[in-house]
């Protein structure tokens, strides 16, 4: 591992000039950052310390039962806020279920958003990969076991965020804050196809920060759920994870529905198909089969990952079953 300093900014401002100066990375729970000086995919000569900037970790409730949640609020706060339980429960349970609690009490919000992907491929030092500025993704015709069914090519990385699916079903807005100032961004733009530019997973620009993350409340009487799938129950990242959020008229009628996978796809996949037979009908078990099935038409595996489609279908009927209220009898 190079050898580097440690620099504490003023303010913001003062550390998205810092960032925006080459060979300086963000310092902030440091859980990714540390995985990547040691596979020697990042080498910076000044580490910015964000964790001296004050004002950050906390969660504030919004009038109407929005929050406003800091970078770098830890996952385990995030879990553990009785706001967010109240009214974003599949965003606490996303939080919940990432890594181990000794990992959960370092790791930050806005780490997690903007962490690199795993793939092994791109993490080992030996390799240059398409995401590293090389020809092709290996992944393509190697191990891809855990890698991309929809929305992949020309790399095929998988996106590793817990909290990205969830935040995209509650349609958050991120602040950005850069150089030249701050600027707002739906979380759904923020995440960037690898067919956009296959060494890019976000679009953050140099020195920009994410400075603030805004959930609004979701629709009256709406519930949520999250779900994933591990090969093991404990520290695992997941094979496919869902979110449903629905809301039910007086009728009994969805009126409102949100389905986003997770693990499954380069960015957090909304499924808009399955979001389509849910909306105007009373949901049971055939209503959730349905939109599962829809939610993963066009999945496209590579020869080690089909696997996944059964699974991630899975993972979807249950948290619409969940979210509606309904035990999942297969579960």
């Amino acid at each position: 591992m190079k050898r580097f300093a440690v620099i504490a900014p003023a303010d913001l401002s003062a550390a998205a000039r810092m960032l925006a100066e080459p060979n300086r990375s963000a310092l902030a729970g440091g859980v990714d950052l540390l995985d990547l000086l040691k596979q020697e995919l990042a080498a910076p000569d000044e580490l910015v310390n964000l964790k001296a900037l004050g004002g950050l970790d906390r969660i504030e409730s919004e009038s109407g039962g929005a929050l406003r949640i800091g970078p770098l609020v830890t996952l385990h706060q995030l879990a553990a806020s009785p706001a967010v339980r109240a009214r974003h429960p599949a965003l606490a349970d996303a939080a919940a279920e990432a890594a181990t609690p000794q990992l959960r009490n370092l790791a930050t919000v806005g780490g997690n958003l903007a962490q690199r992907p795993r793939c092994w491929y791109f993490r080992n030092p030996a390799i240059v990969c398409l995401k590293k500025g090389g020809s092709k993704c290996y992944a393509v015709a190697g191990l891809n076991r855990y890698h991309a069914i929809l929305g992949g090519g020309p790399s095929f990385i998988v996106n590793p965020s817990n909290l990205a699916p969830a935040l995209v079903a509650y349609d958050a807005t991120l602040t950005l804050h850069g150089p030249d100032g701050a600027r707002k961004l739906a979380i759904a733009e923020f995440f960037t196809l690898p067919k956009a530019d296959p060494r890019r997973e976000n679009a953050l620009i140099p020195g920009e920060i994410i400075a603030a993350i805004d959930v609004p409340a979701p629709p009256a009487g709406a519930r949520s759920a999250y779900i994933e799938a591990r090969e093991k129950q404990s520290f695992d990242w997941p094979l496919a994870s869902a979110v449903a959020i629905l809301a039910m008229n007086r009728a009994g009628e969805i009126e409102y529905a949100r389905i986003v996978m997770g693990a499954v796809a380069p960015i957090p996949w909304r499924a808009p198909s399955a979001e389509k037979i849910l909306h105007g009908a009373r949901l049971d078990r055939a209503v959730a089969d349905r939109a599962a099935q829809a939610a993963l038409e066009g999945a496209a595996p590579l020869a080690h990952n089909a696997y996944k489609i059964p699974i991630a279908r899975a993972m979807v009927r249950r948290a619409i079953l969940r979210a509606g209220g309904i035990a999942d009898e297969t579960a």
